[in-house]
């Protein structure tokens, strides 16, 4: 039994990781609005229905595998090292989030992606529900971070006095600055800025304003007094322009 369930399992990953191939391949090719399910299912030499058990939707067909920042923030809270604060793991998992995405803005993948989204009305709709999302998670995340206590349900030490406020604060703060970052750089990258400088560069500031926000948004929301921030040695960047 154990045998013919892996078969299955592994039958059912296959179909999806094709199905998601070529539905991804023909949104490059004829657009996003222009794909119908229908399409779909006939070029992947599937039912509609087969489809349809994979993927609810035709947005979330777009973004199946491309969309870890949804849930990666909050992982990054949830698996951090003992002692490290959540706001640290976290800030150090959107610095390098960040300059992963600005490297990878020279590849025709990235860009044919982010074309798409930008060429349909549906997709932009999904994308900023994702956005809540993924704030709802790391805001969750968070919560849980800062009221588990030890035996005694004492809160964490390095807990704000109102948890429940403080985690949808810092997580729609976090993430919407670290968005900002990334948007405000497009510009500067079609312009001919090389993605390495650009993400080296914008790393150094993220680093060094996540770094501020989290000791201002702990006197606000009553986080004990942080210890001094460490100096890592990134220069203050300098405006990025072409040429």
């Amino acid at each position: 039994m154990g045998e013919l369930s892996d078969r299955r399992a592994a039958k059912k990953a296959q179909t999806r990781g094709l199905v998601r191939r070529v539905a991804q391949d023909m949104f490059v090719e004829r657009g996003f609005d222009a794909v119908t399910i229908a399409d779909i299912a006939k070029g992947a030499d599937v039912a509609v229905q087969t489809v349809f058990n994979h993927f609810a939707t035709k947005e979330e067909l777009f973004f199946d595998g491309r969309i870890p920042w949804v849930e990666g923030p909050a992982l990054a809270v949830r698996t951090r090292e003992p002692g490290v604060p959540p706001l640290v793991a976290l800030r150090s998992y959107l610095v390098d989030e960040i300059g992963r995405l600005l490297g990878s803005f020279v590849t025709l993948e990235r860009q044919s992606y982010l074309a798409t989204v930008h060429g349909s009305d549906l997709l932009r709709a999904r994308e900023r529900e994702l956005v809540h999302e993924a704030e709802r998670l790391l805001a969750d995340a968070l919560t849980e971070a800062w009221t588990a206590g030890d035996a005694d349900d004492a809160p964490a030490d390095d807990a704000p006095a109102d948890p429940s406020t403080a985690a949808p604060i810092a997580a729609a703060v976090w993430l919407a600055a670290s968005r900002v970052m990334l948007v405000q750089q497009r510009p500067a990258l079609h312009a001919g800025v090389e993605p390495d400088r650009a993400a080296q560069a914008t790393m150094a500031f993220a680093d060094r304003l996540l770094s501020q926000m989290e000791a201002c948004l702990g006197m606000i929301i009553g986080l004990p007094p942080a210890l001094p921030l460490p100096d890592t040695g990134w220069p203050q960047p300098a405006a990025l322009q072409a040429g």
